[in-house]
């Protein structure tokens, strides 16, 4: 498998365009390589919200959500080395694992707004 991180619009978005320091609102599924889901926003019931480009989340997602525009559905390959490393997280995430999501954006908000 890469272990480089691969991005695929499923749906471009038409709206706001994701940057650094913007608080993002998604709705996210995260599954490891043989489809088990780790995490889901959906199965919560609540978007999920975060600050992107500043390591306050994976660097999967700092690097692979920049330029997406709310609207937009999209697919993260993430190695281990951009995920949690050789760190365990919880039960399901071991030592070493890719990661995958599928993350739909929702909504950007940056200073100016």
């Amino acid at each position: 498998m890469s272990n480089e991180l691969l991005i695929k619009d499923i749906q471009p978005g038409a709206g706001k365009e994701v940057v650094k320091g913007a608080l993002i609102t998604t709705q996210y599924r995260g599954t490891l390589e043989d489809g088990t889901v780790f995490d889901s926003s959906y199965e919560r019931g609540k978007p999920f919200q975060c600050v992107i480009g500043t390591g306050r989340v994976i660097k999967g997602w700092d690097l692979g959500l920049m330029g997406m525009k709310v609207g937009g559905k999209r697919r993260l390959f993430v190695p281990a080395h951009l995920a949690y490393g050789e760190r365990q997280v919880g039960a399901h995430i071991k030592p070493n694992s890719n990661l995958h999501f599928e993350i739909e954006l929702l909504e950007v908000l940056t200073r100016d707004d």
